[in-house]
């Protein structure tokens, strides 16, 4: 009698086992492209706007690139339907960020301050009508504030009055302000 509920226990827990197997393999959601690893997917490059020098199509300071999940990856693409891949459909659209510019050039910014900074061309360029008049007729703050001008310009902290940035060249020298905001991280620091 022992033996036979033994066996009668086992096999239950041997048809639950199979129960949960199927049941936890079929409960997962298919995974959407979007949440793939690297290396699961390829991105195309941004398609470079001559005048723009910034990634086509961008607004709201986004663009889009496609991204193609590699083959044999099982996902959802960007409809929603789900589809196994073989490397040359769109899985998804991947946000890259752009920069709002309005046709002021980094480069003529910076000539202008270096050769005609002190009769105020460069805030003229930039859309500062009061300084460029201001420096025109102090011959530039008497040359102070004309080296003062070309450094804070070299170095981007002053761009066009408009608040839109320069056109600088896709892969050229570009800085990025680092800034503090209340989500950002700060270690503690620790005194010996």
């Amino acid at each position: 009698m022992a033996a036979g509920s033994g066996a009668a226990e086992a096999l239950v827990l041997l048809l639950l086992w199979f129960a949960a197997l199927e049941g936890a393999a079929g409960s997962e959601p298919p995974l959407k492209c979007e949440e793939l690893r690297l290396g699961q997917y390829m991105c195309d490059e941004p398609k470079i706007d001559n005048s723009t020098q910034e990634p086509m199509n961008c607004t709201n300071h986004t663009a889009y690139v496609q991204c193609l999940p590699a083959p044999n990856i099982t996902c959802k693409d960007h409809l929603g339907i789900e589809k196994v891949f073989t490397g040359r459909e769109v899985g998804f659209y991947k946000p890259i960020e752009c920069r709002n510019v309005n046709g002021y050039s980094y480069k003529v910014a910076v000539a202008l301050s270096l050769f005609l900074g002190w009769l105020g061309a460069d805030r003229f360029y930039l859309g500062y009508p009061a300084l460029g008049l201001l420096k025109f007729c102090t011959v530039g703050f008497c040359g102070i504030g004309s080296l003062i001008d070309f450094i804070l310009i070299s170095m981007q902290i002053v761009g066009p009055s408009d608040g839109s940035s320069y056109i600088i060249d896709y892969y050229g020298a570009r800085l990025t302000r680092l800034t503090i905001t209340n989500a950002t991280f700060r270690k503690m620091q620790t005194y010996p």
